[in-house]
């Protein structure tokens, strides 16, 4: 299994992430420039929970009913500019595992909400790109800002640390 976080897989990595970022991007541009409410997709979603082999669990369309629906503004913004974020990210190479978290996320939700579409594939390939680490971003920004990161804030840590005083 270390063949696959090998720097002979970093060209392979860098191409299957930039396609994942075009597709966040595709998904989100769209609904930033156009406008998006997902206060229609998540009735739909909490309409699927129903029937005797329904495609949503009863705790999720709960939390939509109850939480999401009531706050579909937050969520549609969310929603868009996420997917948009997590685009660029992925494209760039900057904060690629958190993009790649986020994009899990929200890859996990719409398959909670009854939509299969490329979720299935999208929630693969980002589960893939995490388990291939630094070899993701090795092409791309974090090649350059995880280690200035580490050094910048590291040593304060270690610091504060050696000196008794623990940072939470």
């Amino acid at each position: 299994m270390k063949w696959i976080k090998g720097p002979q897989m970093a060209v392979v990595w860098t191409v299957v992430r930039i396609w994942l970022g075009i597709q966040w991007i595709e998904a989100g541009w769209h609904k930033v420039a156009d406008g998006f409410d997902a206060s229609g997709f998540m009735k739909g979603a909490i309409a699927n929970a129903t029937g005797d082999h329904p495609a949503v669990q009863a705790w999720y369309a709960a939390f939509l009913e109850n939480f999401a629906l009531p706050n579909a503004g937050l969520f549609s913004t969310l929603v868009a500019w996420g997917e948009v974020l997590v685009g660029i990210g992925l494209i760039v190479g900057a904060a690629t595992i958190p993009a790649l978290l986020a994009g899990a996320f929200m890859n996990l939700n719409f398959l909670l909400a009854g939509t299969t579409s490329t979720n299935p594939i999208l929630y693969t390939v980002a589960i893939i790109l995490l388990f291939a680490g630094t070899a993701s971003y090795y092409y791309g920004a974090d090649r350059f800002l995880v280690p200035y990161i580490k050094e910048k804030f590291g040593k304060k840590g270690a610091k504060n640390v050696e000196e008794g005083h623990a940072t939470v």
